[in-house]
């Protein structure tokens, strides 16, 4: 029997919602709160309000895999050189959470993962420490410099980025359609083990609708996006500017095979699913831990009475996101 794509994409992103893990969300924002407001003490008088960034601030988070991040804006003369910023973070959040958490420097964040709780629930934050672009400005334009960690590779041999994160998070405010989709390509590249940015993924399919005439329902919408990204993503003049740097061209973080390889992977996908719609569930399985039951009139909530009775959320020492 031929699967209905429209109703199973829909199953798809309804068991992906985050409103089936409230209690662990809970606990992340809890502990991200309890971070903040010792950053906020220890750096009163040398940083600006701190920010919540990553896919739960953009509203594109989906349950297997999230992003809980805050961003620690720096006054321009809090620190002598962004590595002395970055150092001096890292330092400060290893000494406030070295009997809870294990602390590691990560490319442009630090990243904490605290010990699992007695429910075996482990809590990953990623903090983003950047210094203002323009002394006194932060406020009006949203600039920062963030420190690019040598351990993990210089970009265009520079040790520091320019970027604007609330303005990431603006560029995606009211695209409701959008966020579908980028949530259904996140659900391929999680459960596919794709190598693809979620940022990337979240740019390309922005600016497929702001290209092409994208309508109809969410599978019209999803097959629009894939069909952009295969005609589109291997040209020569094609680009993704990142606006929180219009410098930073984003599509430049693949190489040419990858892009290639990315271009390849989305017709093959729209073939083997209009030749056989049973296909659709490998590429974007529906998430069974919260699957509907849908021929169980008892079972109001309309979830599996395992999910109901003894939830099972993500639980691994690996970053969300």
């Amino acid at each position: 029997m031929a699967v209905d794509k429209k109703e199973h994409l829909e199953s798809v992103l309804e068991t992906h919602k985050m409103s089936h893990i409230e209690n662990l969300v809970e606990k992340y924002k809890d502990k991200r709160d309890e971070v903040k407001k010792a950053l906020e003490e220890k750096y009163s008088t040398n940083s600006y309000n701190i920010i919540n960034s990553g896919s739960y601030a953009k509203h594109t988070a989906i349950n297997i895999k999230f992003d809980l991040d805050i961003v620690c804006p720096f006054k321009k003369d809090s620190f002598d050189s962004l590595e002395a910023m970055f150092d001096d973070v890292y330092e400060f959040l290893s000494e406030e959470y070295k009997n809870e958490a294990s602390v590691r420097t990560q490319k442009v964040s630090i990243g904490l993962v605290f010990d699992a709780d007695e429910e075996g629930d482990i809590i990953s934050l990623d903090v983003v420490p950047g210094r203002e672009l323009n002394k006194d400005q932060y406020v009006e334009d949203k600039k920062l410099n963030l420190h690019v960690h040598s351990k993990y590779g210089i970009i265009e041999e520079k040790s520091y980025i320019q970027t604007n994160i609330q303005a990431q998070i603006d560029h995606i405010k009211g695209k409701n359609n959008e966020r579908e989709v980028i949530r259904l390509l996140k659900i391929w590249k999680t459960t596919n083990n794709e190598p693809y940015k979620s940022f990337f993924l979240e740019l390309i399919t922005i600016k497929a609708f702001s290209k092409e005439s994208i309508t109809g329902n969410i599978w019209d919408k999803l097959k629009s996006v894939m069909e952009y990204i295969k005609d589109n993503v291997t040209k020569d003049n094609f680009s993704l500017k990142d606006p929180g740097n219009g410098n930073n061209d984003v599509a430049d973080t693949l190489e040419s095979a990858e892009k290639t390889n990315l271009s390849n992977r989305m017709s093959t996908i729209i073939d083997r699913i209009e030749n056989n719609s049973e296909n659709i569930k490998s590429y974007f399985p529906i998430n069974e831990e919260f699957e509907e039951e849908e021929d169980s009139e008892e079972n109001k909530y309309g979830l599996k009475d395992s999910a109901i009775s003894a939830p099972i959320i993500p639980r691994n020492t690996e970053r969300f996101g």
